[in-house]
């Protein structure tokens, strides 16, 4: 058997091995679940203020219903839009640092647990 069949061997038992769940598994699960809810929140907030505020500048610019009142409230819309992009990532450090805390004390106790070990 050549090198390269046995290093595809030894990696497909690999994968088919049953994986013991240590206490590093357990601190990297916590530690991205303190994370995930915020990150979703920042991407899906993000996209909607980002399409807001496209729909807003195509509404100022009369690409789309041309007509004086809407360009005024395109602007508007536009603004809405502006104000969701830059608050994002102050929602999400809020968001973020709640979960944090949430977490914080599992977290401290399973990275002590695994310090001094």
């Amino acid at each position: 058997m050549e090198l390269n069949e046995k290093k595809y061997v030894e990696k497909t038992l690999k994968n088919y091995e049953e994986k013991s769940y240590t206490k590093l598994d357990e601190l990297k699960n916590l530690d991205k679940l303190a994370k995930r809810r915020a990150t979703v929140f920042a991407y899906v907030f993000g996209v909607i203020g980002t399409l807001i505020l496209g729909l807003g500048m195509c509404m100022a610019m009369k690409i789309i219903l041309s007509g004086e009142i809407f360009m005024i409230l395109g602007i508007i819309i536009g603004l809405v839009g502006i104000a969701m992009v830059s608050f994002n990532y102050s929602i999400y450090k809020k968001i973020l640092n709640h979960d944090k805390a949430k977490y914080a004390d599992q977290i401290k106790k399973i990275s002590n647990e695994l310090l001094n070990n």
